[in-house]
């Protein structure tokens, strides 16, 4: 579908106005920016910043788009992923420790490390929110799913508290993925 204009307008518009700062400095004036406080305001909308070119394929990536996918990776590094960008003690977010499917538009640690990891990253700014995940594993390996939109569907996916295929599937990718000899990130 990336050829959809409707998807080529979506990425050109996250290539133009996402933002990966900390509120340092004066905030963008002007439309998105005085739209959404919440997201488009003083500070970055990390939740939605992350999902989004990392499904791209490389081959199809333009300049603008390794160049947002590089600014949204360093962005999450520098916040060990999951904490607040003034005090690396904090979390950015309480939910992000607790992982869940499908997560809609918010996040969690394990779905930007599943990012993180995809597009190649390898750093040591990752260390604390892998060994978060690895940490969550059960005795036989699994992983529980802690948060859930599961009241917002006609049927559950999964039950909240019990071991989740999804999430499990995703705690395995990631750690495999960061084990891995470390490829390019992207350009």
């Amino acid at each position: 579908m990336l050829d959809d204009p409707r998807v080529q307008r979506a990425v050109d518009w996250i290539t133009t106005y996402q933002r990966f700062d900390d509120a340092e400095g004066d905030a963008p004036t002007g439309w998105p920016y005085d739209r959404l406080e919440m997201c488009w305001g003083r500070h970055t909308c990390s939740m939605g910043a992350i999902k989004a070119l990392g499904e791209i394929p490389p081959e199809r990536r333009t300049p603008a788009m390794h160049a947002t996918i590089r600014a949204g990776a360093e962005f999450f590094l520098r916040h060990h992923v999951h904490r607040r960008s003034h005090d690396l003690t904090r979390d950015a977010k309480p939910g992000w420790r607790r992982f869940g499917f499908p997560l809609m538009y918010q996040t969690d640690a394990l779905e930007i490390l599943l990012v993180l990891t995809r597009l190649g990253y390898r750093d040591e700014r990752m260390r604390e929110a892998l060994d978060l995940v690895a940490s969550r594993a059960d005795a036989q390996g699994r992983w529980r799913l802690q948060q859930t939109f599961n009241d917002r569907f006609v049927v559950p996916i999964e039950t909240k508290g019990e071991p989740s295929r999804w999430v499990t599937l995703r705690a395995l990718a990631v750690l495999k993925n960061a084990s891995s000899t470390p490829e390019a990130p992207s350009r």
